[in-house]
């Protein structure tokens, strides 16, 4: 398979007045053509982090991308210019935003909204930019297109607004989409409709996209691959199959023994303690201090990825028997 995405060691910081935050620290993920990769995790973790510096759209200052690549279709993201990145953004990659409701703007009309992209960059006329955007209105599930082109935003329920939004990232035809936290702002049912939506456009324009969410029952729906990430690291990688069956960090084991499900009775089991200061980020395993598998080895020593399978791999002193050595040496010293 083809791969379109490559992230390799990516490093993001932001100097703030209390010091500085350690938002991203040694990202290693790909996409392939055609796949939808989810990245999942709680709040803080790193997630919006990671997909706005592949849009090249992390605040500087006082945020800044220290190390690390972002390889595009084989071209390096991280060194390109800003002005060719701007050719680059809502053309080959487009990203959806967290609101639909602060998503648009709320003084221009959806047509205009609509537009606005395409005929910067598209050499394209105005006839032509209109019923490409009405095309789009109806690929989306947007009922009488040519009426609520002329509407404005307030007039759109917020299912109605995100699809807008998916509208106006996929006008423009791109070869990656970056979702983030698509369907947070929605009720269940419209959450449904988004994405049933999403494995529609997919299956119609061939696109790859990465779906950013805390949501594991949004990605049980679409995902092909989940990242799980902590503390700003991918801690463990795999196939949907893998991840919901054969997960192998106690913290995935933990997300997925904290979403409510119909054929269990009981409390939720909730994972205790809190993430850690990401100012002053531990030098082992970020979650040490909440596992209760935790051994000294992890306090000190990030573990290497482990390859479970072909396609399953995590970073967990649990799965190398080193750590048993190491921790031997530990003890003699």
């Amino acid at each position: 398979m083809e791969k379109i995405l490559e992230v390799k060691d990516l490093h993001v910081t932001f100097k703030t007045y209390g010091g500085t935050v350690q938002a991203v620290r040694g990202v290693d993920f790909h996409l392939y053509k055609g796949e939808t990769l989810a990245i999942v995790g709680e709040s803080g973790c790193g997630k919006s982090v990671t997909s706005s510096a592949i849009m090249r759209l992390i605040p500087s200052p006082p945020g800044k991308i220290t190390a690390g690549k972002i390889v595009f279709k084989g071209q390096d993201l991280t060194r390109v210019s800003e002005r060719k990145m701007r050719s680059i953004r809502g053309v080959d990659i487009s990203m959806i935003f967290q609101d639909p409701m602060t998503a648009l703007n709320p003084t221009l009309t959806i047509g205009t909204q609509l537009i606005e992209g395409l005929k910067q960059h598209k050499k394209i006329s105005d006839k032509d930019a209109r019923i490409r955007a009405i095309e789009m209105m109806e690929l989306v599930g947007i009922p009488n297109p040519e009426e609520r082109m002329k509407q404005y935003p307030h007039q759109f329920s917020g299912g109605m607004r995100q699809r807008i939004v998916i509208a106006i990232a996929l006008i423009c035809e791109p070869e990656l989409l970056i979702a983030d936290e698509p369907t947070t702002a929605l009720d269940v049912t419209i959450q449904a409709q988004i994405l049933e939506l999403f494995e529609k456009i997919q299956e119609v324009t061939g696109v790859s996209i990465i779906l950013i969410t805390h949501d594991l029952g949004v990605v049980a729906k679409i995902a092909d691959r989940i990242a799980v990430m902590y503390a700003g690291k991918i801690i463990e990688t795999g196939n949907k199959r893998e991840i919901f069956y054969k997960p192998q960090h106690p913290y995935t084991k933990g997300l997925l023994n904290s979403v409510p499900r119909l054929d269990t009775k009981g409390k939720l089991q909730p994972i205790d303690g809190t993430p850690p200061d990401l100012f002053s980020p531990p030098q082992g395993c970020p979650f040490t201090a909440r596992c209760p598998f935790a051994m000294e080895v992890c306090n000190k020593v990030y573990p290497e990825s482990t390859a479970v399978s072909d396609s399953h791999r995590v970073d967990c002193w649990l799965q190398d028997e080193r750590a048993k050595q190491l921790l031997a040496t530990m003890v003699t010293n």
